[in-house]
C-alpha cells in the first residue's frame, strides 16, 4: 500500500491531513518559488506550476510507493500575487491593500500515484473579504509574526481569523489545502477515503 507524502513544510497543510486521520511523510521540495519562471505567471497560473514542480521534485526523491501531494497558493488581489511577505514592511503595505476588501485565494493542488503512474492537477479557488483595519490593528497583527510567512499575509485559523466576516467557497483551500478536493481525486484514483486513512499508518 502507497504512503501519504506531503510535498510541503506547511504546519497548516500537515495539521489539515492528520486532523482529517491522514497520517502523512513530510517532504519538503525546496522548488524555489522566486525564480522569473514562476513570477511571471498569472496567480492562478502560478499555484498550479509550483503545486506541480514540488511533487515532482519529491518524486525524483523517493523509491517507494507513493500518493503525493503538492500544493501552493497565493492570494489574487487586482491580478497581483500576494506571497509570503517575508518582511514587516511588505506585511504591513499589503494589509492595507486588502483592508475593507475582497481577493482570491488561489491553491494548487498535484496529486501523483506514483504506483499507478497517475497525476491529476487542478486549482481551487476561494473568496475571501476582509474587514477594515486600522492601524493599530495592522501593526499588532504584524508584530504578532503570523503573516511573514503565510501566503498573503493573513491566516484563517489564526491571529488573522478576527479580521475576515466572509469567506465564499472551500475554507480548508485558504489553509492550504482543499480537503474535498483531495477526498474526489482520491477516489478518481481508485481508492476509498478509509483506505487512505490507514496509508502509513
Amino acid at each position: 500500500m502507497p504512503r501519504i507524502v506531503l510535498a510541503s513544510q506547511s504546519t497548516s497543510r500537515r495539521r489539515l491531513l492528520e486532523g482529517a486521520g491522514l497520517n502523512p511523510t513530510v517532504i519538503v521540495s525546496h522548488v524555489d518559488e522566486e525564480t522569473d519562471f514562476f513570477t511571471s505567471m498569472s496567480p492562478a497560473d502560478m499555484v498550479i506550476a509550483l503545486a506541480i514542480a514540488k511533487a515532482h521534485t519529491v518524486r525524483e526523491n523517493i523509491d517507494y510507493p507513493a500518493i503525493i501531494i503538492g500544493c501552493d497558493s497565493t492570494f489574487d488581489v487586482d491580478g497581483i500575487s500576494f506571497g509570503k511577505p517575508e518582511t514587516p514592511a511588505v506585511a504591513i503595505e499589503r494589509a492595507r491593500k486588502i483592508s475593507g476588501r475582497s481577493g482570491w485565494l488561489h491553491t494548487g493542488h498535484c496529486i501523483i500515484d506514483t504506483e499507478k503512474g497517475i497525476e491529476i492537477a487542478d486549482r481551487i479557488t476561494t473568496k475571501v473579504t476582509f474587514d477594515v483595519m486600522n492601524e493599530e490593528e495592522i501593526a499588532d497583527y504584524v508584530a504578532s509574526g503570523e503573516p511573514l510567512k503565510v501566503a498573503g499575509g493573513f491566516t484563517l485559523d489564526g491571529f488573522g481569523s478576527p479580521f475576515i466576516p466572509v469567506i465564499e467557497g472551500d475554507y480548508t483551500n485558504v489553509v492550504g489545502i482543499s480537503m474535498p478536493f483531495l477526498r474526489r481525486t482520491i477516489k478518481e484514483l481508485g481508492y476509498t477515503w478509509p483506505q487512505v486513512k490507514k496509508m502509513g499508518a
